[in-house]
């Protein structure tokens, strides 16, 4: 009997808790759905979540190359100012306060640096107490020092300071219907150049150089363009906190600790606050998030992605550092993920109320779930994968060489404007050696390279690049770039061209150059009178006393008329170098001729050339500046006495057709070669030894013509063309009628 009760128990068990008994089945489906759909509702929070973190990563990555990117324009113009200030302070003229010199260097300087947010550069002299002012649209201002120029030339007298540079603090501008900030850059002069007047350097102080620069006009240059997704946009702050440049208006000139607060002080700013002192004002880059009040128009609490990178004013002795910042609402980036999100509540929702009803749809619910996942997910990375290329389609229509380089040299990457500039495909490029492709001076490139993966330091460099048979200079910025363990994988270099800005350099030097050697003709034509007027005045008493008869009147006859002959030469020279203001008159071309002739007269007889003119006479006047007409005759008449070494012909002829004005100069020299036509008046092109020309002759005649709505061409002929060679200047100028 006890036995058959445990039977009939172990019977009961079985059925209660067999697999197939209903109330169990249902109980085991449920516990496995539930389960299941809490794996699938944890692993769809779990991938939306990681979705969202490497879209919102990747999205600030890319705001953080914008803003290091825009941070290296910027310290490029600063640098381009730090440079030319320098090179201002060590000009003889500025060091020796030698007028008119030291206001045609400072206008020349001017002229270059304006155009990176230059207002004005004084000159504060401290020898006189004066300062010397150049704006723009005005001419040299002479002032008496004041209270903050007394600052200026007190911290510029201290020896310390030689070669440093005064970065002051940020005020606001005068005008009152500007809201832009200023900046003092200020430099000490000391008198450590020479010249012709100062062959041995005083070492003495002289005085300070000052560039009064518009930063919010420098800054805007380059932040005003950036967008960062859709709505986002970047500011600036400087060393002290103050807005240089804001997308809110108002806020330029506040401080960025106060000013969010003034507008919004209903809203927590302690996070963007904290950003700005502990990371972006100690100099350092990187990505984060705050929160903030409006954007663009749009006002409430708004959670925004920031990047950050510093601009490197100086480092020694106290670093001077400006931060500028990328910011977009993360709205930019939720908006990619929030269909994804709907959806995924959405059937979540379906899923938990089938299940409720019946787990046998379970199965259908998680696979169309799935699939519509699947499906969304592929149309998000489409749309991911398209945010990429736009980003990297910003790189390949960059105006300047983009390429990324490994630890031994090789290109791993090159943008199109690269490949253009090179002329090659990328499969030519890629995986080539930089020393073989940056030619000549790659090697300064490959050096570089190595030491940024050592250091990590980043780099920046002047150099040449010889492609396609010319010669470019480029300024090349090196940066480490690093993957999610810091390690340095590779070297991004960005190299912009700035070959016009190094002809700038070469031609003012140049007319400097020029500049000196007519004041030194000037002196020596000067001094050379004073003895000929004591010869003049000697050989008029003697005549007085010498009988008119004699021999001895007839030899004092000679020295006068030739005395009288050196002196026109000399006062001829004289008129030709001495430099006048562009002014425009009805002016006689033949007149020019003879005027330049009467100088070269004796030139050409030297030289043995016979001189043949053709001269129409009753020509039209022309409407221009004599001087500057005269400066392209002597220029192209010196060539040809150039070529004509042995002896040769020299015609000059003018004629008038009507219209226009012809003044043609021939030469039986021996022709220009052909590789050298397409050259000769390109500036420094010259085919002459060194020390016997410039290269800036004919340019300078090609661009006065001009200037004057004339046409200046060539006829040449070499003895591999012709046996009658030689050269034709032909000038056209509109005739002037009456």
């Amino acid at each position: 009997m006890p036995f058959q009760k445990f039977i009939d128990k172990l019977l009961s068990f079985v059925e209660k808790y067999h697999p197939f008994n209903l109330r169990y089945f249902k109980f085991l489906v449920t516990v496995i759905m539930f389960i299941l759909l809490s794996m699938v509702l944890v692993l769809g929070w779990m991938s939306t979540h990681k979705i969202k973190e490497i879209v919102t990563e990747d999205f600030n990555q890319q705001q953080l190359m914008l803003a290091k990117h825009a941070a290296s324009q910027i310290e490029n113009s600063i640098d381009l100012l730090k440079r030319e200030i320098t090179l201002l302070s060590l000009s003889p003229a500025i060091q020796y306060s030698e007028k008119p010199a030291l206001i045609n260097r400072l206008n020349i300087t001017f002229s270059s640096v304006k155009y990176e947010g230059v207002r004005e550069i004084k000159f504060i002299e401290a020898k006189n107490q004066k300062v010397y002012k150049i704006m723009e649209d005005k001419k040299c201002l002479t002032e008496e020092i004041k209270k903050d120029e007394k600052y200026y030339l007190q911290w510029a007298s201290d020896e310390k300071n030689k070669g440093e540079i005064l970065f002051t603090e940020i005020t606001k501008c005068i005008d009152e219907n500007s809201r832009g900030l200023i900046i003092n850059m200020v430099i000490p002069v000391w008198q450590v150049s020479v010249d012709e007047s100062h062959p041995v350097p005083t070492n003495k102080f002289s005085g300070a150089i000052v560039f009064t620069t518009d930063v919010t006009y420098l800054v805007s240059k380059v932040t005003k363009k950036i967008r960062s997704g859709k709505t986002g946009y970047s500011w600036v702050i400087d060393h002290n906190g103050i807005f240089l440049y804001h997308e809110e208006e108002s806020f330029i000139g506040q401080n960025a600790f106060e000013a969010r607060k003034g507008k919004k002080p209903t809203i927590s700013f302690a996070r963007i606050n904290e950003i700005q002192r502990e990371k972006m004002l100690k100099g350092e880059e990187g990505t984060s998030w705050y929160v903030s009040g409006w954007h663009r128009g749009v006002e409430g609490e708004i959670k925004k992605l920031i990047a950050y990178a510093p601009i490197k004013l100086k480092e020694k002795p106290q670093p001077v550092v400006w931060s500028i910042a990328v910011v977009a609402p993360i709205s930019e980036v939720e908006g990619a993920i929030h269909t994804i999100q709907t959806q995924q509540m959405v059937l979540q929702g379906i899923i938990i109320a089938i299940i409720l009803f019946g787990g046998l749809f379970i199965n259908f619910i998680l696979v169309t779930w799935s699939n519509i996942l699947e499906r969304e997910v592929t149309k998000k990375t489409i749309e991911l994968k398209k945010s990429e290329e736009k980003y990297k389609s910003i790189i390949e229509n960059a105006e300047d060489i983009i390429l990324t380089i490994d630890s031994e040299g090789k290109i791993l990457s090159i943008n199109k404007f690269g490949l253009d500039f090179f002329k090659k495909d990328e499969k030519e490029l890629l995986g080539q050696n930089i020393v073989d492709i940056f030619v000549p001076e790659g090697v300064i490139l490959s050096i570089n390279t190595k030491k940024i993966f050592k250091t990590g330091e980043s780099k920046q460099i002047t150099h040449r690049i010889s492609a396609s048979g010319k010669d470019y200079w480029f300024n090349t910025n090196l940066r480490a770039l690093r993957d999610e363990g810091g390690n340095i994988y590779s070297v991004m270099a960005i190299s912009r061209d700035i070959t016009d800005r190094k002809k700038m350099e070469e031609q003012s030097y140049y007319t400097e150059k020029l500049a000196s050697i007519g004041t030194l003709a000037a002196g020596v034509a000067h001094e050379i009178n004073n003895p000929l007027a004591i010869i003049l005045g000697f050989t008029d008493i003697l005549l007085e006393k010498t009988p008119p008869d004699s021999q001895e009147y007839d030899i004092l006859k000679t020295i006068e008329k030739q005395a009288t002959n050196a002196k026109r030469i000399v006062e001829n020279l004289l008129s030709f170098v001495r430099h006048k203001e562009h002014k425009e008159q009805l002016v006689n071309i033949n007149e020019c001729i003879d005027s330049v002739l009467d100088v070269m007269n004796n030139t050409i007889a030297i030289n043995n050339i016979e001189l043949r003119k053709q001269m129409q006479p009753d020509l039209p006047h022309v409407r221009g500046d004599a001087g500057e007409l005269q400066q392209v005759f002597f220029n192209i008449i010196n060539n040809a006495i150039y070529v004509m070494k042995g002896g040769g012909v020299l015609t000059v002829s003018t004629k008038y057709d009507g219209h226009w004005i012809e003044i043609c100069i021939s030469d039986t020299g021996c022709g220009i070669h052909k590789e050298h036509r397409q050259k000769i008046f390109d500036p420094f092109f010259t085919t002459k030894e060194v020390g016997k020309g410039t290269g800036l002759g004919l340019w300078v005649s090609y661009n006065i013509i001009k200037k004057h709505n004339g046409i200046i061409t060539f006829e040449t002929k070499t003895k591999e063309e012709s046996e009658q060679t030689g050269t034709k200047f032909i000038i056209r100028l509109p005739a002037e009628k009456e």
